[in-house]
């Protein structure tokens, strides 16, 4: 399924005060799994980090989906399992993020492919707001 940020700033060209530009900034910041266990997959966006990491700051392409302190909403909107992934530093270049049509989003370490659904709730909000996201049911 394709999916669009809904919240995209133009972000080209920019720069900050201290004339470091913000794609240096937005690198600098960008969010990778601090352990290789617990990893989970946003199943909006495909970004992979620890269940502490989302409970902790939540997913910053999503932050519409409020998992910050929110364990419960961590769980909803996160999956263990997805199939591959791709360190994406330039997101607006890489081919790569492209391809697992990432390239809105913020740099950091994606998915390929992710498995889960939505409860049904937050499903037809984001259809509502017109917001896609990249998981695909489990077949059983």
């Amino acid at each position: 399924m394709s999916y669009e940020r809904d919240d995209v700033d133009d972000r080209e060209d920019e720069e900050e005060e201290d004339g470091i530009p913000q794609q240096v900034q937005e690198l600098a910041t960008a969010s990778v799994p601090t352990d290789l266990r617990s990893v989970r997959a946003c199943k909006r966006c495909g970004l992979l980090k620890t269940v502490a990491q989302f409970y902790e700051d939540g997913c910053e392409n999503c932050t519409f989906l409020y998992m910050a302190d929110n364990m419960d909403q961590v769980g909803r909107c996160t999956t263990a399992f997805f199939e591959g992934q791709a360190a994406i530093m330039d997101p607006r270049e890489s081919w790569a993020a492209k391809w697992i049509r990432v390239n809105a989003h913020l740099p950091g370490v994606y998915a390929l492919q992710v498995t889960g659904q939505f409860d049904r709730d937050l499903e037809e909000e984001m259809e509502n707001r017109g917001i896609r996201w990249r998981c695909r049911p489990s077949h059983n």
